[in-house]
């Protein structure tokens, strides 16, 4: 029997498929009044699994600090990891320090250092308030929701779909075997250009770093 799709969009809609997007509205809605008030921000990415006592942990929460004294607020994803060191820079120096949780099967616990948080349910909604709400994004070493951030920011960027703000990748060493891929497959099979690698930043000091940011980013 040949299947015979409903006359109407609507009609192919399930009950459940139909709560759902009722979810994905009222979820960015959500986002959109809890953050539509906060100041010029940056939003920070890195691994969960860094502990506090690590190099990495320490150097994030120096940057995020003078982030702040730059008068920046600061995003992270809100966990543990280098996002709490991102979060608790800004908080203990009096800035803006915003986390936005998401829930996950193996749960991720909120850090302590957030005075604004969102929840969500939907990973492709967070992203969205990652991007809408900054002005630059800080990569730091991190594993493959960090990669999936770079290079959403990196398309949307390359694509004009967004106006182009700075990307700092934080850690030569960590970073490096990367770029060096990007050259020497992408832009030398011309998958990409080679100003496209001049989206990005790539430093192990940060004070470079929140340099590069104000020098791009009139507050």
């Amino acid at each position: 029997m040949i299947h015979r799709s409903k006359q109407y969009m609507i009609d192919d809609l399930s009950m459940q498929e139909s709560w759902r997007l009722f979810k994905i509205m009222a979820e960015i809605v959500d986002g959109f009044e809890t953050l539509s008030d906060i100041g010029p921000a940056v939003s920070m990415f890195g691994s969960a699994r860094v502990k506090p006592d690590h190099p990495l942990y320490k150097q994030t929460e120096q940057l995020s600090k003078m982030l702040s004294k730059a008068g920046f607020s600061v995003i992270t994803g809100g966990g543990p990891g280098l996002m709490e060191a991102g979060n608790k820079g800004a908080f203990e120096n009096g800035g803006e320090s915003i986390g936005l949780h998401i829930h996950l099967p193996m749960e991720q616990h909120n850090n302590p250092f957030m005075n604004v948080r969102c929840d969500f349910r939907y990973f492709f909604i967070r992203k969205l308030m990652f991007i809408k709400y900054a002005m630059a994004y800080v990569a730091l070493p991190g594993g493959y929701g960090t990669l999936d951030e770079l290079a959403e920011a990196l398309v949307l960027i390359q694509t004009h779909r967004i106006k182009p703000f700075p990307i700092v990748l934080m850690g030569t060493e960590f970073w490096g075997g990367l770029i060096d891929w990007f050259r020497d497959q992408l832009v030398a099979n011309k998958f990409c250009e080679e100003e496209d690698l001049d989206l990005f930043k790539v430093t192990d000091d940060p004070k470079e770093a929140v340099a590069y940011i104000k020098k791009h980013v009139v507050l």
